[in-house]
């Protein structure tokens, strides 16, 4: 029997930390599912356990410093109170994963330990989320492959028992601090008692391979941003002897133009002329279901709030129609005409105002709000 320290490489006065640090790295490096092409790797294996379980355990590592192997502090059969040494039988008690197994699924975006629960956004318009839709959803999911009908084998070839569980598909693993056994699925087999000897082709060994999967999701009216819509076993099926797990469609709105939602309603702005905001008038406003009318009253500022009863969000509890709220903004043209100059001029001074000196506008390149609303109307 080596020195335990010594199987470990570390020194005598090591941590728990250094201890767990040690053994883990030399458990992967040795470990017989990463060498099995190496018939010594399974005995290196079994004495980097030994000695790991002999210094992470106080009482044993302390019997073992103070009289040696001989003192009952040492591997199997000298355990204080002759209990059993802590015996890892699959890679996955070692490390995070799970075995070649979970290797070769991992490289699907899979891990055997998930129940086949997926994740996927669905984009609608505001419009669309206003009267409501039906709309398609493409998405990838795992499914048992057609050729090995999920057992991972190739047709014809047959399954062995697993040497890890010994075909019960569990491991009991037996922990330094705890009284009772812990079982827990084996990552040898993922839980079926039966490895595969030689791999189906399509899914690598693995029983499931991606396909894509197409369905029609119902957006009901009034949806908010964020809102989430359940698909039972519409998720992977990561095993031929399970259903696949259940998928869950988070509804997401596209930003739009013009408006912008404030819970049930809407806001949005409207240019209205300098004569309009002064005189009064009715103009075209945008609304979800299209062109609308609003009544600007006479004398309205910039920035007054206009509010258009029902043209706002379907309200999914309470029935009935959020608002619309409409901004004011007043358009001021850039070029003038000589007589229109006068008259501005003349207003100015009727109203008691200062005349300013006449300056060339600056030429201006942005796409405006006005643009966004000719586009709207189709203008």
């Amino acid at each position: 029997m080596r020195d335990p320290y010594e199987v470990l490489g570390v020194a005598r006065g090591a941590t728990d930390d250094e201890l767990k640090s040690a053994f883990r790295k030399l458990a992967a490096k040795h470990h017989p599912d990463r060498n099995p092409d190496d018939p010594g790797a399974q005995e290196r294996f079994k004495e980097i356990n030994a000695a790991y379980q002999l210094l992470s355990d106080p009482q044993r590592r302390a019997a073992f410093d103070r009289f040696g192997a001989g003192g009952g502090g040492g591997f199997p059969g000298g355990f204080p109170g002759g209990g059993a040494p802590f015996d890892f039988q699959n890679f996955a008690d070692v490390l995070p994963g799970d075995g070649l197994f979970g290797d070769l699924l991992e490289k699907l975006g899979l891990k055997t330990g998930d129940r086949g629960d997926l994740q996927r956004e669905l984009t609608v318009t505001l419009e669309e989320a206003s009267a409501g839709v039906d709309k398609e959803l493409t998405y990838d999911r795992a499914e048992a492959c057609s050729t090995c009908a999920g057992s991972g084998a190739k047709p014809g070839s047959e399954l062995r028992t697993c040497a890890g569980c010994n075909g019960r598909g569990k491991v009991r693993l037996q922990q330094p601090l705890l009284p009772i056994p812990i079982e827990r699925p084996c990552s040898r087999c993922a839980g079926r008692g039966r490895v595969v000897v030689t791999p189906c082709g399509p899914c690598r060994g693995t029983g499931v391979i991606t396909k894509k999967r197409t369905i029609i999701v119902t957006v009901p009216p009034g949806v908010e941003h964020g809102a989430t819509r359940l698909v039972e076993r519409g998720g992977s099926a990561l095993r031929a002897d399970r259903g696949p797990g259940d998928l869950e469609i988070v509804i997401k709105i596209a930003p739009h133009e013009v408006f912008k939602r404030l819970g049930d309603d809407v806001v949005c702005q409207v240019a209205v002329s300098f004569a309009d905001a002064c005189l009064g008038a009715e103009v075209s406003v945008p609304t979800l279901d299209g062109s609308g009318r609003v009544r600007v009253p006479r004398g309205t500022q910039p920035g007054t709030i206009l509010r258009v009863r029902g043209k706002g969000m379907p309200r999914r509890v309470v029935g009935g129609r959020g608002d619309q709220l409409v901004e004011v903004q007043v358009f001021v043209p850039k070029r003038l005409t000589p007589r229109a100059e006068e008259l501005v001029a003349e207003l100015a001074k009727e109203l008691g105002q200062h005349v300013p000196a006449r300056v060339e506008p600056e030429h201006q390149t942005d796409r405006g709000f006005l643009d966004k609303l000719k586009d709207f109307f189709g203008g």
